[in-house]
Formats: C-alpha cells, sequence, structure tokens
C-alpha cells in the first residue's frame, strides 16, 4: 500500500467542540521511547517520527504530562512548533507525577484541583502554549470527589488555559456527572476488537455525540475475537493492527482511534489503515465475535 496523505475523505473527520480533526490521530505516549538503527533511545528519531506523522496529514495528537514525564510534550514542540493551524493537540492530567516504584504498573491517580492546575502550566510551558486545545481528564481519583476535579477543569477552561475538556477511563456515571458541571466533548476509554468492556461509555457518547478516543486500538492477543481477526486480514493482505483499526473506524462513527509507535514504518502503516474499507459481512462478523 502507498504512503498517501490522509485528507478528510479517507476516514472522514470529527468534531471536538469547535474542533474539527481526521478521524485517525496519533497516540504519543511512547515517542520518547523511539530509537535510531543502533536500537538506542534517540530525541532525533522521536522528533522525526512526530513530523511524519503530521506529513502523513494526521492533525490530532494526544499527549499527556505523565507520557515520558514530559518529554512528549516537550518532543511535540520540538517537532511541530509553530504550530500548524488545522494541528489539535490534546494532553492530560490526573495522575501523580511521582518516580515509579519497583512493581508499581502505573502511578497513582492525582485529581486534586491545585494539583491539576500546577500540571496544567506545566503543559502549557512544555507545549508552548498559552491555551491546551483539548485537555483531558486522565482518571478519576477515588481520594478525591469526582466534582472537584472536573471543576478544576472547568476553572482552567474559564480562565482560557483550555478550550475543551474531555474525560478518560470513566464510567457512565462518571461522564453524566462530569456533564453536569462543564462541557464534555470526548472520552477516551480502552477499548479494541478484544476488549469491548467500555461498549456502553461508546453508546453513551454515541447518543451525546461526542467522540470516543479508543487507547490500545490494536491489542488482540489471546483473545477469542484475534482467531477471526487473524482470518479476515491474512486473506486480505493485511496487517492484524491495520484490520484493528479499520474496524474500530467502520464500527462507530463517533470513533477516534489514536494508535501509537515509536517507529516510522509502523506509524506508516497505522495509518494507511484508513483507506481499508472492511465488507458489511465482515464488519458483523467482527462485531459478533466474543471480545474476551
Amino acid at each position: 500500500m502507498t504512503s498517501r496523505t490522509l485528507d478528510d475523505s479517507a476516514a472522514g473527520t470529527i468534531t471536538l467542540g469547535d474542533l474539527t480533526v481526521r478521524r485517525l490521530g496519533f497516540g504519543a505516549m511512547r515517542i520518547s521511547s523511539a530509537r535510531n538503527a543502533d536500537g538506542k533511545v534517540d530525541r532525533a528519531a522521536a522528533v522525526n517520527l512526530t513530523r511524519r506523522v503530521f506529513d502523513r496529514g494526521v492533525n490530532f495528537y494526544d499527549a499527556a504530562n505523565i507520557y515520558g514525564y514530559g518529554a512528549c510534550e516537550e518532543i511535540i514542540a520540538e517537532a511541530l512548533h509553530p504550530y500548524p493551524k488545522d494541528l489539535v493537540i490534546a494532553t492530560k492530567a490526573g495522575y501523580a507525577t511521582i518516580p515509579m516504584e519497583p512493581g508499581m504498573r502505573v502511578l497513582p491517580a492525582n485529581g486534586d484541583p491545585a494539583h491539576i492546575k500546577g500540571e496544567c502550566e506545566k503543559s502549557l510551558r512544555r507545549l508552548k502554549l498559552d491555551c491546551i486545545d483539548h485537555y483531558q481528564i486522565h482518571t478519576p481519583d477515588p481520594n478525591v470527589p469526582w466534582a472537584d476535579t472536573v471543576g478544576a477543569f472547568a476553572e482552567l477552561q474559564a480562565a482560557g488555559k483550555c478550550r475543551h475538556v474531555g474525560l478518560s477511563n470513566v464510567s457512565v456515571d462518571q461522564l453524566r456527572e462530569a456533564q453536569g458541571i462543564c462541557n464534555i466533548v470526548s472520552v477516551q476509554n480502552r477499548y479494541n476488537l478484544g476488549n469491548r468492556t467500555s461498549e456502553a461509555v461508546l453508546q453513551a457518547c454515541e447518543a451525546d455525540g461526542i467522540a470516543f478516543l479508543p487507547f490500545r486500538p490494536v491489542i488482540l492477543k489471546d483473545t477469542p475475537a484475534a482467531a477471526i481477526s487473524d482470518v479476515i486480514a491474512a486473506a486480505r493482505g493485511i496487517s492484524h493492527q491495520q484490520l484493528a483499526i479499520a474496524w474500530l473506524l467502520q464500527h462507530s462513527a463517533k470513533m477516534l482511534p489514536i494508535p501509537g509507535t515509536t517507529k516510522v514504518t509502523h506509524a506508516d502503516q497505522n495509518i494507511d489503515a484508513a483507506w481499508i474499507q472492511l465488507a458489511d459481512t465482515e464488519v458483523k462478523r467482527l462485531d459478533a465475535a466474543e471480545a474476551g
């Protein structure tokens, strides 16, 4: 498949409030780990990858303050600032910014309003922005009232520090509560062919006309859906990752997949999936497959 430039006609577009982006984004979580030809972590390789994705027509980047402990945001700024007018950068706050300890799989949540506001200022500096296009609550904090965390983002929006607010890792009830505090334009939850535990959240987003950003969109291993996926992908001569992205795009018009990678070749393959059109029978077969 040739490396075509993604445009509005490939996978379509989606709105985030008053912003319109192409319906295939880039998850920038791992860019700070990009490596050169010698296999060494290389900042230049990360910058090159970040630019390549935009050159291919992707105009939505999903970052976070904890990705590379700020390096992700710095790399995006180094690669793309001053930013093109059609580029939308999303970032997040809501986890503690502390060193990972032995045995720690994820950082603890920190939804304290003071922490959120402090992290917003750091993200603004790293991204070289006065206002974040799309600021997302990374995760609810069980030790902080949800309304307080959402309220901090609402205050940042009112102060002109962010344009739109999104959520991540939430339930339908948490979405509804947040919507009672400020306008929510997206939800980002884990969702893929092999993990559809957020189906109810996706349906709520569809009902309200807001974007759903599936993170880890191509994880299929060791699920009943993987066997069917492999058969269809092999018959089409595409990778199972490309099939997974194509399925997401056709599964829901409110889907905005954000596959990420550390390699230009993988980024190109992911973007090429925007032109794959699955037959209705294939989509239905994948829809009906047991996720696991």
